[in-house]
C-alpha cells in the first residue's frame, strides 16, 4: 500500500463570534469555514484509530490523532434518510417527522436546518453527494449543489468519457466548490459519500463496488467471523421478530443471506467494504491536502462521521435499524489546531442530533428552540462539563410500498446498560421482544438479561425511561 502523507489539518471550534460586524470581509475573516464529511453505513470500528487492526485508514487516523476522537458517538435512528434529517435539524425522528425515503421537509422545517441557517447568516453553502432526505432535491437552496437523489451509483462518466468512482468524484467537486466560491464569505460544505453502502441493484462483489485503484488491497487478508455470527445468535430472536404474519422474513436476515451467509460471500463482502472505507480515507486525505495548499487550513472546521453503523454478520444480520452497537455507534472525529489544549479522546455520549447545534455555535448563530441536540463544541476542551448520561434510541421507519419487514425499535442506552424493545404497531408497550444487555461486561451484546430475575429492577427502570421519552420527545 502507499505510505500516507502527514497532512496539516484544521478546525476552529468553541469560539463565539460577533454577528453584528459591518464589513463583510471582516465577518468572513472571523467566522470559520465548516466542512462536514459523512460516510454511509460506516460503523464505529471500521477505522484504525478505533481499534481496527486490519483497516488501512491512515488519513482519518492522523486526523483523529491530531484532533478529538469521540469514542461513544451514536445515531438516534439507524437508517440513512431519518439519520440525515436528524443531522440537518438537530431533532429526533419523532419531531422532524421524516420516517421514510420519500418524505421531504416542509419549507418551514427546511429553513431551520443548519445549512439554511448558515446561508441566511452570510455563509456560502454547498452540498456534494447523497442527499438522502426525500424525493425533491433542494438544488436552489444551496450556492453550490452536486447532490443526487436516492442511492446513486458508484461510477459516473466524466465529459471525456472516462469513468470515475463516486468517492473520488466528491474530491474533485470539493476543489470546484473551493475555486468557485464567493471568497468574501465564510463557507459551509456538506459532503455525503455513498461509501461504504452497498449498491443494491448490482451483483458485483455482493453490491459493494470499490474503486479499481484498491483491487490489490486486502487480497491476502482472511477476515475473521464476528463473535455473534453463528446461526444460534439469530435464533435467539423470537419467531415473530424473525418472520411476520405475512411470512415475510426480517429484512436484516434476507440481506445477511445475500451478502454474508456463506464463507465466500463473507470474504467478498468484507474485502469490498474495507476497500470502500480505504477509498473514503484516501479521498479525505487528498481533500485536506488541497485545502492546505489553498491556505484554508487555519480557519476551516472539519467534522467526520457516518449516518449509521452496519451489521456485518453480527447476530446473523446485515443492515442497520436495530439497537445493537454495530448498528447505532458511529465514528466522530473533530480537529481544531487553534485549541492550545485539546482533548484527544472523549468518552461522553454524543449524538447525531448534536451536530446542528455544534455547527451553529461555531458560526455564532443562535440555535432554534426546536433543536433537541446539544452543542459539543465545548467538550473539545472541557473535562468537567455536565453532559448527558443516557440517550433514547428510536426507529419508526414507515416502509409504505417498500416491501420489507423491519420491526420498530425504542430503547435507552446508559453508561452500563442498554434496553431495547421491538414492535410492529404504533405503541412500543405492545412489543414482540425486548433486550437488556450489561454493556460494561458484555460489549458484544451476547447475553440478553431481560428475563433474569436479578435484572428486573434495572429493566423496569429503563422501561419507564422509554415511556417518558416516547411521550416527551415530539
Amino acid at each position: 500500500m502507499s505510505s500516507s502523507k502527514t497532512i496539516s489539518l484544521f478546525l476552529f471550534a468553541g469560539i463565539f463570534f460577533n454577528c453584528n460586524v459591518s464589513k463583510k470581509s471582516l465577518v468572513a475573516a472571523q467566522k470559520p469555514n465548516i466542512i462536514f464529511l459523512l460516510a454511509d453505513d460506516m460503523r464505529f470500528d471500521a477505522l484504525g484509530c478505533n481499534g481496527n487492526k486490519i483497516a488501512i485508514t491512515p488519513h482519518l487516523d492522523a486526523l483523529a490523532a491530531k484532533g478529538t476522537n469521540f469514542k461513544n458517538s451514536y445515531v438516534t435512528t439507524a437508517i440513512c434518510a431519518i439519520s440525515r434529517a436528524s443531522f440537518l435539524t438537530g431533532q429526533y425522528e419523532k419531531r422532524h417527522g421524516i420516517d421514510n425515503f420519500s418524505k421531504t421537509f416542509s419549507d418551514g422545517a427546511f429553513q431551520q436546518t443548519y445549512p439554511m441557517l448558515l446561508r441566511n447568516n452570510g455563509y456560502y453553502t454547498g452540498f456534494i453527494g447523497k442527499y438522502g432526505v426525500g424525493d425533491v432535491m433542494p438544488v436552489q437552496a444551496f450556492d453550490y449543489w452536486k447532490g443526487y437523489p436516492g442511492q446513486g451509483t458508484y461510477f459516473y462518466k466524466l465529459p471525456d468519457g472516462s469513468m470515475i468512482h463516486e468517492t473520488a468524484l466528491a474530491g474533485k467537486q470539493l476543489q470546484e466548490f473551493i475555486n468557485g466560491r464567493e471568497k468574501e464569505k465564510p463557507f459551509c460544505l456538506s459532503i455525503s459519500f455513498k461509501a461504504p453502502h452497498s449498491e443494491d441493484n448490482s451483483k458485483e462483489n455482493n453490491g459493494f463496488r470499490p474503486d479499481p485503484y484498491f483491487d490489490n488491497w486486502y487480497v491476502d487478508t482472511v477476515f475473521p467471523k464476528p463473535v455473534t455470527y453463528a446461526d444460534s445468535f439469530y435464533r435467539l430472536f423470537p419467531e415473530a421478530w424473525r418472520i411476520n404474519q405475512s411470512q415475510k422474513e426480517n429484512e436484516a436476515r434476507v440481506r445477511f443471506n445475500k451478502r454474508f451467509g456463506t464463507d465466500e460471500q463473507f470474504q467478498i463482502s468484507y474485502k469490498s467494504i474495507y476497500r470502500l472505507v480505504s477509498g473514503v480515507d484516501k479521498t479525505i486525505g487528498e481533500m485536506l491536502l488541497y485545502l492546505e495548499q489553498q491556505g484554508l487550513d487555519k480557519n476551516t472546521i472539519i467534522v467526520f462521521s457516518s449516518d449509521n453503523g452496519y451489521y456485518m454478520g453480527e447476530h446473523g444480520l446485515e443492515g442497520k435499524w436495530y439497537g445493537h452497537d454495530e448498528s447505532i455507534r458511529v465514528p466522530l472525529i473533530v480537529y481544531n489546531p487553534y485549541l492550545k489544549e485539546q482533548r484527544k479522546q472523549i468518552e461522553e455520549p454524543v449524538l447525531n442530533i448534536d451536530l446542528a447545534p455544534t455547527i451553529l455555535q461555531w458560526a455564532g448563530i443562535k440555535a432554534p428552540t426546536s433543536i433537541q441536540g446539544r452543542s459539543y463544541a465545548s467538550l473539545l476542551t472541557s473535562k468537567n462539563m455536565e453532559w448527558r448520561k443516557e440517550f433514547f434510541y428510536e426507529h419508526l421507519f414507515n416502509p409504505g410500498s417498500y416491501p420489507v419487514y423491519i420491526p420498530h425499535t425504542a430503547g435507552v442506552v446508559t453508561a452500563s446498560f442498554k434496553y431495547m424493545r421491538y414492535y410492529t404497531g404504533t405503541e412500543s408497550d405492545k412489543f414482540l421482544y425486548e433486550e437488556l444487555f450489561d454493556t460494561k461486561n458484555d460489549r458484544d451484546e451476547t447475553k440478553n438479561l431481560s428475563s433474569l430475575l436479578q435484572y428486573q429492577q434495572v429493566k423496569e427502570r429503563l422501561k419507564e425511561k422509554v415511556r417518558a421519552y416516547d411521550k416527551n420527545l415530539h
